[in-house]
């Protein structure tokens, strides 16, 4: 046989080794992804044996299943949103939604506090995370920091709903106590009172395109009531 032609098997046989090594290699997560915060998903706590508590996957309810919406909602503009975005997602639930909403609040408010901006980037549409930048950055060419104290949550309560096409759309009006206290950089006191805890009502607006794989919402409106 020739020489040459058994050299050609042998690095096509070589060849077929290393593209099926590739293959394991490249389609298997190694476990070092960084994985964006979601906070309306959240993963079972780690431990082991009796100490693992499953969190509910809202992944889990059936798409022909009821949506269990408060019965202050029935007949009102809201419980047709609700359900238009449940229709749309049928992972949707209102209660894991308002946890998951709860959870985002506690993170946003204390990473911007700190000026987290790699926390904050993940959980804010474009709009919002300049706004937030923005503030962060003055703060910081003022040399001044911010302390927040979340002392508490009050009430966390969905106030609107609805569907602009593939997008669903959520506002919730948080009702919580804080202590908010702007220090210069000799670390005295130049807004807040840290002996004060004051009762803060916010209303954000989170968004998600429920074609997408992206579990997360994300926070695309700021406001304070009228």
């Amino acid at each position: 046989m020739d020489v040459h032609f058994i050299d050609i098997i042998f690095f096509a046989m070589v060849a077929a080794f290393l593209i099926l090594r590739l293959r394991s290699v490249l389609g298997r997560r190694t476990g070092e992804e960084r994985e964006r915060p979601d906070p309306f998903h959240p993963k079972p706590a780690e431990g082991g044996g009796d100490k693992i508590i499953p969190l509910p996957d809202h992944t889990q309810r059936n798409a022909g299943a009821p949506v269990e919406l408060p019965p202050a909602t029935t007949g009102t503009p809201l419980e047709a949103g609700l359900t238009q975005i449940a229709v749309a997602d049928p992972g949707f639930a209102p209660e894991h939604f308002v946890e998951g909403a709860k959870a985002a609040f506690e993170m946003i408010v204390t990473a911007f506090a700190k000026g987290e901006r790699e926390t904050l980037r993940p959980l804010l549409n474009d709009g919002v995370f300049e706004n937030f930048a923005s503030a962060i950055k003055a703060r910081e060419d003022a040399r001044q920091t911010h302390e927040t104290t979340l002392v508490g949550i009050k009430s966390v309560d969905i106030l609107e709903a609805q569907m602009d096409g593939r997008t669903a759309f959520v506002t919730v009006k948080f009702v919580s106590e804080q202590i908010n206290v702007t220090r210069d950089k000799d670390g005295n006191v130049v807004e807040g009172d840290p002996g004060h805890a004051a009762e803060i009502t916010d209303i954000w607006t989170f968004a998600r395109n429920t074609r997408s794989r992206d579990p997360n919402w994300a926070l695309v409106e700021t406001r304070s009531p009228h």
